[in-house]
């Protein structure tokens, strides 16, 4: 994973356009969302169309793997399920709120399922259950969430920015 992350990185950052000029000699993390490699490819898919703006782990989560809490302005590489480099972001803004506490609008950034607070709720619970019981611990609707927003910088292979950002 690191090299094809340190090829895309270097991919963006040779851009020249102000957002990889803002980026060289930063760091950057490298990931893939969700907890299967279907579920990271389809919700790469979410991000680089363009539907997917926003997600949220377990705060317990990051704790107990030992992870950083992402903070604004703050570069990411995102992997698809295979583990290939797919697209930079950039965090916007990030909240710590409790899972009862997530609204309709960061629900519909999620981009996932039919982009409602319901759908939201009922696919995070199940995932939540899922991640947290591999760590020994259990999900509820008072959990802290780490509420991320992030805008899509670039996408290997098309080489534009893909900017679309909205306060939190």
């Amino acid at each position: 994973m690191s090299k094809s992350a340190q090829a895309l990185w270097d991919e963006f950052v040779s851009t020249g356009t102000n957002d990889a000029s803002a980026a060289v000699d930063t760091t950057y993390s490298t990931w893939a969302f969700g907890d299967s490699p279907d579920m990271a490819d389809r919700l790469l898919a979410l991000v680089i169309t363009g539907v997917k703006r926003a997600t949220c782990g377990s705060l317990d989560a990051y704790r107990s793997r030992g992870e950083a809490v992402p903070v604004p302005g703050e570069y990411s590489v995102v992997c698809d399920g295979a583990g290939e480099a797919r697209c930079v972001i950039q965090t916007i803004s990030v909240r710590i709120i409790a899972f009862e506490d997530v609204d309709e609008a960061f629900a519909a950034e999620e981009g996932e399922g039919d982009r409602s607070l319901a759908s939201w709720r009922r696919g995070h619970m199940a995932y939540f259950e899922r991640d947290l019981a591999r760590l020994g611990l259990a999900a509820s609707p008072h959990m802290p969430l780490v509420c991320e927003r992030f805008r899509v910088l670039y996408v290997r292979g098309d080489g534009r920015p893909h900017a679309t950002t909205r306060p939190l």
